[in-house]
């Protein structure tokens, strides 16, 4: 198993875009084969950091993904939509694998 976690910087005065960016992808990612684990979004403290993640069971149906995404309809009209809304100022990407007992 592989978890992409993603960090995100947000505008502040965006999160109700931010928000409906995330729904989006939770669909989007259950439909081309992965596990979204949800979006954490901004509550109490800094309020420009929203987070993410989504598993696949290997880097290589994490790459079918990417692969599919990019020529499915939906997932250009999901990143366009997060492009025209500005809601996200950077985003950076990370990968781990877990550790169970």
């Amino acid at each position: 198993m592989i978890t992409c976690f993603l960090r995100y910087e947000i505008d502040p005065d965006k999160v109700k875009e931010f928000e409906e960016y995330g729904r989006m992808w939770i669909r989007l990612v259950k439909k081309l084969g992965g596990t979204h684990h949800g979006y954490l979004l901004p509550s109490e403290g800094a309020s420009d950091i929203a987070l993410a993640s989504f598993s696949f069971p290997s880097l290589a149906a994490y790459e079918q993904y990417r692969i599919a995404m990019a020529d499915d309809a939906e997932c250009k009209a999901a990143w366009d939509y997060g492009q025209q809304t500005k809601c996200i100022r950077r985003w950076e990407r990370n990968f781990f694998r877990p550790v169970f007992e």
